[in-house]
């Protein structure tokens, strides 16, 4: 494991920091697990809604996933990079109408109850298909789930659905909640939902708001042996600097999702006992991107977006905005990821002359002021590296005659300006991908999603050629004919620019070197840390 374990003078910076893939082998350490033992971890959000069946996020994931489990999980090693959870199997009909999975058999609920067929079907029929963020889109054909028996769940699809799709889907949008407490009442409005009963190696112990979330040992388990842990505790510590010294002070054994500092990491890696680890969250890359409005005349003009697309020196942001922690974009598809990535589409090379010469082009001359026209400029208040940008690209557009009008608005209020009200010519965001283009990316930049969606193409895009390959891909069956569509769409994507990718990054865990079985997944921050122990 000591090859993971990173500081600043051996770090590899952009590309080859994300080019470890679901083909890599898994993570392992040298030690033999130890049982019992309390781990310690920062937590900088407090989600409203601790049900990852409705929330797919992975603030949610990072303190549900070990409660509440999915069909299967990502892998390093294993099959089509998925390793079975509460499903054992999985297979796909050739004519996409349905897909059959085989359940764990033994599996109890916190409560005691058994786990069946039936809270599997309640699950995608009640909660991911009509209330989940993304499940809406991956099950939207969904029509029924039979239940032949106990361990068996089919689901039946109205239209051909890629199995490619459902199986990417698992890790983050199959999480199985209990039918016989969701099943009475408002599923929004259940208790559940911020006191979770699940079928995960813990508990939900207890939550003191701005203290602490507190899970504790599942002994009934389906996990043999497991989980190591007796218990997992939540410190919430929103200041990034805090996770830092309470690291060094001992007070806390981890802080994941890059909970310290980029800037401190270099540091921090020199202190005993601690180590940086880059892996384990490979399945969730993050994109920086520049979303657009194109009801802005300016900006609906292709040569317009070529020009701002031309102004962002990538390798600078990533050099000095992610300190090397992160890689330059070319699309909508990140770089490492195994399945879809091309690097065939149009590149966008800093160039500040051609920049200014496509305005000039356009018809946007400067005036006296130097300035040809101005934008409201919304950075994403989520990361300090959002905001970073934000500030960058306001100078990146002085360079080139536009005059950006930065406005920093809180998480609520920006999600409301950008993706209700549409009151924004550009804005940065974060996207996530989640190992699928359908899945959270194609949203991005498909015409006719509703006001108020989150993440989605609010900017008034629509392009018919586009929207035409993205539904043909969504019912394309064969996975290589599937595969070759959305390369096609990254490069129609990059080509066109609805938005504009610059850098895609993922997470960093400092850790305690007595924590062990770190980072053996794709996933791991948001798997369930069975595994996970302590040494003594």
């Amino acid at each position: 494991m000591s090859g993971f374990i990173i500081s600043r003078r051996t770090m590899l910076t952009g590309s080859a920091l994300l080019l470890a893939t679901t083909a890599m082998p898994a993570l392992g350490w040298t030690q033999t697990p130890k049982k019992g033992g309390r781990l310690v971890l920062a937590a900088d959000s407090e989600p409203r809604n601790l049900n990852p069946a409705i929330v797919a996020s992975n603030g949610v994931f990072f303190i549900s996933s070990k409660i509440v489990e999915t069909l299967a999980e990502a892998s390093f090693e294993a099959k089509d990079g998925l390793a079975p959870r509460l499903a054992v199997s999985w297979e796909g009909a050739a004519d996409g109408l349905s897909a059959t999975f085989k359940l764990r058999e033994g599996v109890k609920w916190h409560d005691g109850k058994p786990f069946t067929s039936a809270d599997v079907a309640f699950s995608a029929l009640q909660i991911w298909k009509p209330l989940q963020n993304l499940g809406r889109t991956v099950f939207k054909d969904l029509s029924t789930v039979e239940t032949p028996d106990d361990l068996t769940a089919v689901f039946k699809f109205a239209k051909p659905t890629p199995f490619q799709l459902i199986r990417n889907a698992l890790p983050a949008l199959s999480s199985v909640v209990p039918k016989h407490i969701y099943e009475v009442g408002k599923i929004e409005d259940n208790p559940a939902n911020n006191a979770p009963i699940g079928t995960g190696p813990f508990k939900f112990g207890e939550y003191k708001a701005g203290q602490y979330y507190r899970l504790t040992k599942n002994a009934d388990y389906w996990g043999k042996d497991e989980p190591y842990l007796d218990e997992i505790i939540y410190q919430v510590l929103p200041d990034r600097t805090s996770a830092a010294a309470a690291l060094e002070a001992e007070e806390i054994q981890l802080a994941a999702f890059s909970a310290v500092p980029l800037a401190d990491l270099d540091r921090i890696s020199k202190v005993p006992g601690l180590k940086v680890i880059t892996k384990g969250y490979e399945g969730l890359t993050y994109q920086l991107v520049v979303e657009i409005n194109h009801r802005r005349k300016e900006l609906a003009d292709l040569k317009v977006r070529q020009a701002i697309a031309h102004a962002i020196d990538k390798d600078f942001v990533v050099k000095t905005v992610f300190l090397g922690y992160a890689a330059t974009a070319t699309g909508p598809v990140p770089k490492n990821d195994p399945q879809f990535y091309t690097a065939d589409v149009p590149i966008y090379a800093f160039d500040v002359d051609k920049a200014n010469a496509l305005l000039d082009e356009a018809g946007y001359k400067k005036g006296a002021d130097g300035n040809r026209f101005s934008l409201r400029l919304l950075p994403a208040p989520y990361f300090n590296e959002t905001k970073q940008f934000g500030d960058y690209l306001r100078q990146a557009l002085a360079a080139i005659g536009i005059d950006a009008q930065l406005i920093n608005n809180d998480s609520a209020a920006h999600i409301k300006a950008v993706y209700t009200d549409h009151a924004f010519d550009l804005a940065v965001g974060p996207p996530v991908f989640r190992g699928d283009p359908a899945i959270s990316t194609t949203i991005l930049v498909q015409s006719g999603i509703p006001d108020g969606v989150p993440f989605s193409n609010q900017g008034g895009y629509k392009n018919d050629a586009l929207d035409a390959l993205i539904t043909k891909a969504s019912e394309t069956l064969d996975t290589t004919a599937r595969t070759d569509l959305y390369k096609e769409f990254q490069k129609q994507v990059a080509a066109d620019l609805p938005l504009i990718n610059v850098a895609e990054w993922s997470f960093i865990s400092v850790a305690s070197d007595k924590v062990g079985n770190i980072a053996n997944n794709p996933r791991w921050a948001v798997s369930n840390w069975a595994d996970t122990y302590l040494e003594s």
